[in-house]
């Protein structure tokens, strides 16, 4: 029933820009609690960006300040703006709903993002 479907990744140069959105489906993004992970390869899959129900947001340092978490309640998706990109941002990124909680919410199928040096 939940659907997430995540776009705007791609290739980039260390210093540059993208913004990947999460369209969401069979949920109302503004009463929900949603995250950005990554996965680099060869890496496990770590919790960059959540932001609540409540619109508070939370990084992992080493994107704060360059990242930035969203909602667009009338187009219902979740936006992660990436600025000051480096190589190490490089992974496939992924959507999830309750982000806190692994064994619950859904995920988007991610999208590539490759920054190089």
């Amino acid at each position: 029933q939940v659907q997430l479907v995540e776009s705007g990744g791609g290739w980039v140069q260390t210093g540059g820009s993208l913004r990947l959105s999460c369209a969401a489906s069979g949920i109302d993004v503004s009463f929900e609690s949603m995250g950005w992970y990554r996965q680099a390869g060869g890496k496990q899959r770590e919790l960059l960006a959540s932001i609540t129900s409540s619109g508070a947001a939370n990084y992992l340092s080493s994107v704060k300040g360059r990242f930035t978490i969203s909602r667009d309640t009338a187009k219902n998706t979740m936006y992660l703006q990436m600025n000051n990109l480096k190589p190490e941002d490089s992974g496939v990124y992924y959507c999830k709903t309750d982000p806190y909680m692994l064994a619950y919410g859904s995920w988007g199928q991610g999208t590539q993002v490759t920054v190089s040096s």
